[in-house]
């Protein structure tokens, strides 16, 4: 008999490291506005390579609204997104005017398709809004190519994808924008908080003023203190130096945390192939690595169903779980009650969010809580 294990599925990995880190500003004078959300800055967009430019914000979805903010979308405009995301998606576009267009899925990886995306434009369309799924990438190249084809913006949403890469290049260097979220559970956090970021320093320049109320000159390029200009309108979406300080701390340890979920994954995985008709999404694209969130399990028909009692029996035997997402964006009752929804239009993204199960790979966990998850897992699925 396996003795039973707790298993949750997202836990923070603070170690006396990130403790110190954040101690270190407090006892200190400098709150925000300091030197380390410039480094965190640097730092993660040295881990992201190709030149990347990085604008510390307050949260993923504050990084999606500054991108359309900033590239001018608005009322009456059109920017295609996933049925299947985090309603942040969507919201972000929502509160600058425009409407999202929604459309399904591949069933096969979660994420949009070139071809799909091609079948929503409009004479409105102004931009794209990506999501690469649990952390596998879209394909890039073939959207790119339809994006500069119709002269669409394209904002990639990052937020569970830290560490994908699609030829080479990480995820959100590709389009116009990308916004990566640092929530707890995500592949590294601080607490609150996420980055914008761009290929172009000039986008980064508007965009670290955009963030920080419109004002034209930081602290420190200030002759004389406390004078300064706001040409332009402005938000207040900064990252505290406490943040930034347990993001960098976080960031010494991307490659362990990487590889701890990669392997996570793939022992979890193969731990659930005697169950034949189970579905896991994944990506079969070439020159993709993916940087796994969760594993998102497809039940069956014959068990889809049955979804809830498998998670209650899950949670039960110590193993935590999650649904990504619980319903598709257009069928939650503000969306529904705006724009209409019709099941029809997204049996994908229907069938993974009313049939599936996220299972737990995250950095906090080790090779022996894959093997109890996937020997439970099993066996629930076998009982009922």
């Amino acid at each position: 008999m396996i003795e039973r294990r707790e298993v949750p599925f997202g836990r923070p990995w603070i170690t006396d490291g990130d403790r110190e880190a954040v101690l270190r500003v407090l006892a200190g004078h400098v709150l925000t506005h300091g030197p380390e959300g410039k480094s965190f800055e640097a730092e993660f967009g040295a881990f992201l390579g190709d030149g990347a430019h990085c604008v510390s914000v307050s949260s993923c979805m504050a990084a999606l609204h500054l991108s359309y903010l900033h590239l001018g979308i608005s009322a009456g405009d059109e920017v295609i997104a996933p049925a299947l995301t985090h309603v942040a998606t969507a919201h972000a576009i929502e509160w600058v005017g425009a409407r999202p267009v929604f459309v399904d899925c591949d069933r096969r990886s979660g994420n949009m398709t070139a071809q799909a995306i091609a079948a929503a434009i409009t004479p409105k369309t102004r931009a794209i809004a990506l999501v690469h799924f649990v952390g596998i990438p879209c394909d890039m190249p073939s959207i790119m190519e339809l994006a500069r084809k119709h002269q669409l913006k394209v904002i990639e949403d990052c937020a569970i994808a830290l560490g994908a890469r699609c030829e080479g290049t990480h995820v959100g260097l590709f389009g116009d924008a990308g916004a990566f979220s640092f929530y707890p559970v995500k592949h590294i956090t601080t607490g609150e908080g996420g980055m914008f970021v761009s290929r172009w320093p000039e986008v980064a320049a508007a965009v670290g003023k955009l963030r920080a109320f419109g004002v034209d000159r930081a602290h420190g390029e200030r002759a004389v203190p406390g004078m300064y200009e706001v040409p332009s309108l402005g938000l207040n979406y900064r990252m505290s130096e406490m943040q930034a300080a347990l993001g960098r701390s976080q960031m010494g340890r991307i490659g362990e945390n990487l590889r701890r979920r990669r392997a996570n994954f793939a022992t979890l995985t193969e731990g659930l192939t005697p169950i034949e008709d189970l579905h896991f999404l994944s990506s079969s694209q070439p020159g993709v690595e993916t940087s796994p969130y969760c594993l998102v399990v497809v039940l069956p028909p014959r068990l889809a169903g049955r979804r809830n009692e498998v998670v209650a029996r899950l949670g039960a035997a110590g193993v935590g779980t999650s649904i990504y997402y619980p319903q598709p964006v257009p069928r939650m009752q503000y969306y529904r009650a705006k724009y209409g929804y019709d099941p029809a239009r997204f049996a994908a993204a229907t069938e993974i969010s009313d049939s599936s199960i996220a299972l737990p790979v995250g950095q906090h966990l080790d090779q022996d809580d894959m093997r109890y998850v996937a020997t439970t897992f099993v066996r629930i699925l076998k009982e009922v």
